[in-house]
């Protein structure tokens, strides 16, 4: 994959928006020419987690690590609403 590389990033932050700005000059660059420095970061769970994402690219070429599986998450549906009076109910109890 490729990833953009910042040369000498400057980050503005409002936290209360919580949003992040990160500008500077950059440079888009394949991972693999990266990843020399960034292993040295990783600690050891990440390293685990690099070694089966390199599995994976290996095993089904580089398109299969680049189209993760989409799960389907039901959970952020808004519930269909139930016929009644919510002020009668909570009233009765």
């Amino acid at each position: 994959g490729k990833v953009i590389h910042f040369l000498n990033p400057r980050v503005q932050a409002s936290i209360q928006a919580n949003t992040y700005i990160i500008s500077g000059p950059n440079d888009t660059k394949p991972l693999q020419d990266l990843l020399p420095g960034i292993v040295s970061q990783l600690g050891m769970d990440n390293i685990s987690q690099l070694q089966n994402f390199a599995a994976s690219a290996a095993a089904g070429g580089v398109g299969a690590a680049a189209t993760p599986e989409v799960v389907e998450d039901d959970d952020d549906e808004v519930p269909d609403l139930v016929d009644g009076n919510f002020e009668e109910v909570s009233e009765s109890k």
